[in-house]
């Protein structure tokens, strides 16, 4: 008996099909979702308060931020016993559970930076003490053991925000006007084994929240609400020199617009990967530009931009994704792009090839008695997890506060169960089978296979976002008996796992 399959596709569909974003397939991946990490939460400790700033070195999560104890994955407060870290902690890789590291802080930790070479890792804020001993704003310690390094004791004026490491070179940015006694406005640097002053001074006019250098060791990227360095025009966004300071000509750092009276910019966050700098934004005032902007490390050119709205405090790229950690409320300025209206994404991942928004749709929330109130702060990763820390109390509905992991171990989100589909039959031994779209949270691109009985009559792939209408498809299934009993159902598949539907019956009049 011979079957014809017809896709059916409103209006609506024709349009949003026409709108799928270009670049890589959105395919789903074997192991069951489709960017480089599934949407799943992993289990993982909790802390009691945000987390600022996230590192990774080898098999152990560094973190920092306002909290002051730890607790059992799925635990809410005094459910269970809490194991004291102050402002500092650090998570085995692998299980998502505390290590014995466990140094004592008397302030906040803002920024983290691990070596290339995996053997250090230093620590920034507002601290002044780690562990009885002075150190002001930042301090390094031993991987392996988990000591501080007692002969690296640099001293920064105030707040360090940010750091990086490249080569056998500590850059630092934040609210100082001096290391070490000598003149360092917003940045400088120190030599990584010895934590003496370098010459590097770019001296720039305000506060710097991000710094990072490309992976050859060729530019350092910094980011914060500036408007000059070294005196010179360089508004939020600036590539420097990495032995003098200097800022090179960066075309794309155009592309942050200045303030206005209604509206200010500033980098939020920079990660670098390959020859591609990836640089995230918060605003200021109704409409301002608070997304995501890709430029070339060679060259400063700009590649692409995203414009949705809802500042994004951190971003991370791994492989051909830029996962990004925001309070996003208004996408429409990209394709397919949700509308203002459909709640808050904190968590999205984009293409590292043209900025749209991928198949990655995880979600926390915001503590509102937080100092922030805003989610995601700051993000790890490498090319097998995700760390995300920040100001949320829940993850994917589930109680887990400040910091989360996601991994590409293989299942991933299943698709939406599908609903029974509606038939209807005709004297001319025809049977028309109507069912909806589903959604994965972390997929775009699922398949829809219609059965009658146990045989496949249909096979079709559908791209869909959740927060879209849901599109109606059709498959005509013809050559039925009249007077017959038929039943039919959906199973959508999204590389992985597979989701049946109810079934529907009709009978050929």
């Amino acid at each position: 008996m011979k079957k014809l399959v017809l896709a059916v596709v409103t209006a609506a569909a024709v349009l949003a099909a026409a709108l799928i974003p270009s670049g890589p397939p959105v395919e789903a991946a074997t192991p069951g979702f489709a960017s480089a990490v599934s949407a799943i939460k992993q289990p993982s400790w909790q802390t009691n308060n945000s987390v600022n700033a996230l590192a990774i070195s080898g098999n152990t999560v560094f973190a920092g931020g306002l909290f002051t104890r730890l607790r059992q994955p799925g635990k809410a407060s005094g459910q269970a016993p809490e194991t004291v870290r102050t402002y500092l902690a650090a998570f085995n890789r692998t299980t998502g559970a505390p290590t014995a590291f466990a140094p004592t802080l008397n302030g906040p930790v803002y920024s983290i930076a691990t070596s290339p070479d995996g053997k250090w890792v230093v620590v920034g804020g507002d601290f002044t003490m780690v562990n009885g001993i002075r150190r002001s704003k930042i301090a390094m310690f031993s991987v392996v053991t988990g000591k501080l390094v007692a002969a690296w004791d640099p001293v920064v004026a105030a707040r360090v925000k940010a750091l990086a490491i490249s080569g056998s070179t500590v850059y630092i940015g934040g609210a100082f006007g001096k290391i070490d006694g000598v003149a360092r406005n917003r940045l400088g640097a120190v030599r990584l084994l010895q934590g003496d002053l370098l010459p590097w001074n770019p001296n720039a006019n305000a506060d710097v929240y991000a710094v990072d250098v490309s992976d050859n060791g060729s530019r350092v990227f910094v980011g914060g609400p500036f408007s000059t360095i070294g005196g010179k025009d360089h508004y939020s966004l600036a590539m420097l020199n990495t032995t003098t300071g200097a800022a090179y000509s960066f075309p794309a750092a155009a592309a942050i617009p200045k303030p206005t009276a209604t509206c200010t910019t500033r980098v939020k966050d920079i990660d670098t990967l390959g020859d591609n700098v990836y640089v995230s934004n918060g605003g200021d005032g109704s409409g301002c530009y608070d997304g995501v902007l890709a430029a070339q490390v060679s060259t400063g050119k700009l590649l692409w931009q995203n414009k949705c709205l809802g500042a994004t405090e951190a971003i991370k790229a791994i492989g051909n994704w830029v996962y990004k950690g925001s309070h996003a409320h208004d996408c429409t300025a990209s394709p397919n792009g949700f509308p203002n209206g459909t709640g808050t994404h904190y968590l999205l991942v984009e293409s590292a090839i043209n900025g749209n928004i991928g198949p990655w749709f995880p979600n926390t929330d915001a503590n509102p008695k937080s100092t922030t109130k805003v989610g995601p702060l700051a993000m790890a990763g490498t090319a097998t997890d995700l760390w995300v820390g920040g100001d949320f109390l829940h993850v994917n509905g589930a109680i887990q506060v400040g910091i989360a992991r996601f991994t590409n171990a293989p299942g991933g989100a299943a698709p939406r169960v599908p609903p029974r589909p509606t038939v209807v039959a005709t004297t001319a031994g025809r049977a028309y089978v109507t069912y909806p779209d589903s959604y994965d949270l972390d997929n775009l691109t699922l398949t829809y296979n219609v059965f009658r009985g146990a045989l496949n009559i249909g096979s079709n792939k559908y791209t869909s976002y959740f927060w879209q209408t849901r599109k109606k498809y059709q498959v005509i299934d013809r050559g039925l008996k009249r007077g017959s009993t038929y039943s039919y159902h959906l199973e959508v598949h999204d590389g992985r796992n597979i989701m049946k539907g109810a079934t529907a019956t009709v009978k050929v009049p």
